[in-house]
C-alpha cells in the first residue's frame, strides 16, 4: 500500500518512517528537532516528527511505543496507540511520558515512536432492550482470574 507523506519543515534530512527488520509491523518515526529536549521524571511532552500523512479511508495510523525505550529508559508513547484518522492532515506529534526516575533527553533523529497502519470499520448502534447471554456475563475487571481456565 503507498500512503502520500509530506515532510512540514524545510530540513529534511531525517528518514521517512521505516520498518527496522522485514518482520517488523511497526514502523520507527524520527524526532523532528532542532534543539535537544529534556523530559524530566513524569514529565510528559509533544515531540514533533515534520510529517503529515494522507490516509486513504478506511486505514487509521497508530501511534505506538517503541519496546526498548520503554524497557531501558521507562519512556512511552502516552495514549498509545494513539489513532491518526483518515481526515486528519496535520502534523504527526508523538506524547512521550518519562515513567522514569531520571531525566530523558531527545535528540534530532531519535527513534522516538512505531508507526502502524490498520484498517478498520466504521459500526452504527443497533438499540436494544437486551443482549444475548453469555459465560462471562458482566463479569470484568478481573473476573476470569490470573491463573489458567479449567
Amino acid at each position: 500500500m503507498k500512503i502520500k507523506i509530506t515532510r512540514i519543515n524545510e530540513k529534511n534530512d531525517l528518514p521517512l518512517p521505516s520498518y527496522a527488520t522485514d518482520g517488523s509491523a511497526g514502523m520507527d518515526v524520527y524526532a523532528d528537532i532542532y534543539e535537544q529536549i529534556t523530559i524530566a521524571s513524569q514529565q510528559t511532552v509533544m515531540i514533533p516528527t515534520g510529517l503529515a500523512i494522507e490516509l486513504p479511508e478506511g486505514f487509521e495510523c497508530q501511534v505506538r511505543s517503541r519496546s526498548g525505550l520503554a524497557a531501558k529508559s521507562g519512556v512511552f508513547a502516552l495514549n498509545a496507540p494513539g489513532t491518526i484518522d483518515p481526515d486528519y492532515r496535520g502534523e504527526i506529534k508523538v506524547i512521550l511520558s518519562n515513567f522514569s526516575d531520571k531525566e530523558f533527553v531527545v535528540k534530532r533523529g531519535d527513534r522516538i515512536a512505531q508507526l502502524v497502519i490498520a484498517q478498520f470499520v466504521r459500526a452504527e448502534w443497533n438499540l436494544v432492550d437486551d443482549l444475548n447471554n453469555t459465560e462471562r456475563g458482566s463479569g470484568g475487571f478481573g473476573s476470569t482470574g490470573i491463573e489458567g481456565r479449567k
